[in-house]
């Protein structure tokens, strides 16, 4: 008995030694940065799935310390340190901190962690995961896609999404519709245009495209697949065989949707086959170029069929999941603003009138509708975060706090993590004064190409899709609040600013989503 205490005694030492000695390795790392002493690294597995605590960071901290966890290092990085798991980091929220890290070019010391990489390359190498070389050859196939032409096909079919929803939800006969979860419009939408534009085939409003066997819409495929990615990364094989409905379900919708891709791959290469010397009868959607440019290739530079798959999941995740909740926000935010919303609708009556359609040449003049929704994208980035590696030895050149002038340079050991806080950028009081108001006025006139906006990420990895779902939510959105004043669905009792507290926080999934929204469509009475 004396014996084995012994032996469990020796056992415990050792490891509180051993934690004790990663303790000290990680704040010789972060040169000595305060911030917090943890058991799990935040975008560990562990750490990610345990709730947002006093001991455990987790998914949702960004989100619930946005307003404080800055000031209360008065810094714009601070330092995390895990005893348990996990490598010692530095987080920030400084733009320049952050150009650094994500965009150093070929020659970077920085690159993608592994494990952040997981969920998007269940399906494939693609653009997002991709880095290097790797990404070049991804970027030079996917670039064509996205042209001028491409974002008139966004545009017509955004209109026609548009009066097929009107119809399709009996809204022609009525002056009030009321929707308890916003979302349920804007998913459809958004999955609408995309299947159009993206992949080129027919759907509409009513219908939703199922997947090759008939078991399961696209739509529903999607909400699984996203909801259920970093569980499909962690579980082995054998987990799929357990009668457990959600797990069955999670399993069949990643199956369907797998097959689903490849069978549009394969139709796609006897389409372009078929009409080889008549380039003119083939379609304008991204998926027909992709492939297209893909043939074109020589086999040194051509994708493999699974990394054409990769990038076509994230297509249709990124094309559907962001711009859903992008427009889900933005309506949320002016049904509590009338002010807001009347100056847009203003700008929309002066620019388009009420007699027709707007065009997509009326595109660039509608900057009070773009202001709008890039306020939404500053309040909620879907990109929550961008984790970064250190491969070699380098340093940081890092800010002093504000009102301090220059910098200090932090030498970065090869391992350790630099994660760009995207969450705290955008309500970051350095670029934004009064971060927490919901402030369109403050984007007027900003280009989407423009360096000040970093919701869409900086220089050259900036998204790529960043004008598709500009393009689509400009359109949908000025259709919509012309005819239709967008109003809060309150409790009994609830204010405004209970409201707001409730709808308008943050649903966490592989990217940074809005709580479900409920709002009222009342008809505008136009002269």
């Amino acid at each position: 008995m004396a014996n084995a205490t012994n032996v469990l005694v020796a056992i415990l030492s050792i490891f509180l030694l051993s934690r004790i000695v990663k303790l000290i390795k990680g704040l010789k790392a972060v040169n000595y940065l305060p911030g917090y002493r943890i058991p799990f690294w935040p975008i560990h597995f562990i750490g990610a799935l345990l709730p947002t605590t006093w001991w455990n960071m987790g998914m949702e901290f960004s989100w619930r310390r946005r307003f404080d966890v800055y000031r209360e290092f008065k810094n714009e990085s601070f330092s995390v340190i895990p005893w348990l798991l996990g490598p010692a980091g530095i987080f920030t929220s400084n733009i320049d901190v952050a150009r650094q890290v994500v965009a150093g070019g070929q020659k970077s010391s920085f690159i993608k962690p592994e494990e952040s990489s997981g969920t998007f390359l269940l399906w494939g190498m693609n653009l997002v995961a991709a880095e290097g070389d790797t990404w070049r050859k991804h970027r030079r196939i996917m670039g064509p896609a996205f042209n001028n032409n491409l974002y008139e096909l966004v545009w017509e079919q955004t209109l026609q999404a548009y009066h097929e929803m009107v119809q399709a939800e009996g809204w022609m006969g009525k002056d009030v519709a009321e929707v308890p979860v916003v979302q349920k419009l804007t998913f459809k939408l958004a999955l609408h245009v995309l299947g159009r534009c993206a992949f080129g085939f027919p759907v509409n409003w009513s219908t939703p495209a199922t997947l090759p066997n008939g078991s399961m819409s696209l739509n529903e495929a999607l909400r699984i697949v996203t909801d259920t990615a970093i569980f499909a990364v962690c579980f082995p094989s054998w987990v799929y065989k357990l009668p457990v409905k959600w797990i069955q379900e999670m399993h069949v919708a990643h199956e369907q949707l797998r097959n689903f891709m490849r069978d549009k791959v394969n139709e796609r290469r006897r389409v372009l086959h078929a009409e080889e010397g008549d380039k003119e009868a083939l379609g304008r959607d991204i998926f027909t170029m992709l492939v297209a440019a893909n043939q074109s290739e020589d086999e040194r530079h051509k994708l493999s069929d699974q990394e054409l798959i990769g990038n076509i999941f994230i297509m249709l995740f990124a094309g559907h999941e962001t711009t859903a909740h992008t427009l889900a926000v933005a309506l949320g935010f002016m049904s509590l603003y009338e002010d807001i919303q009347d100056d847009v609708v203003q700008q929309v009556l002066d620019v388009v009138g009420l007699d027709r359609d707007p065009t997509i040449q009326d595109y660039p003049k509608l900057t009070k509708v773009t202001a709008v929704l890039y306020e939404s994208l500053r309040m909620f980035p879907v990109a929550q975060s961008m984790p970064r590696e250190a491969r070699e030895d380098t340093i940081l050149s890092v800010p002093n706090p504000v009102g301090q002038e220059g910098s200090k340079i932090i030498p970065i050991p090869k391992g350790t993590h630099v994660v760009v806080d995207m969450i705290g950028i955008q309500y970051n009081p350095r670029y934004f004064t009064e971060p927490e108001k919901f402030k369109p006025s403050r984007w007027e006139g900003v280009s989407n190409e423009s360096e000040n906006f970093t919701a869409f990420s900086f220089g050259p990895r900036m998204c790529i899709g960043r004008k598709f779902a500009l393009t689509e939510s400009v359109c949908w959105l000025t259709m919509l609040l012309r005819e239709w004043r967008v109003e809060p669905i309150f409790k009994p009792g609830e204010t405004k600013e209970e409201w707001r507290k409730r709808v308008m926080d943050a649903r966490f999934v592989l990217t940074l989503g809005v709580a479900d929204v409920p709002v009222r469509f009342v008809r505008r009475k136009m002269a």
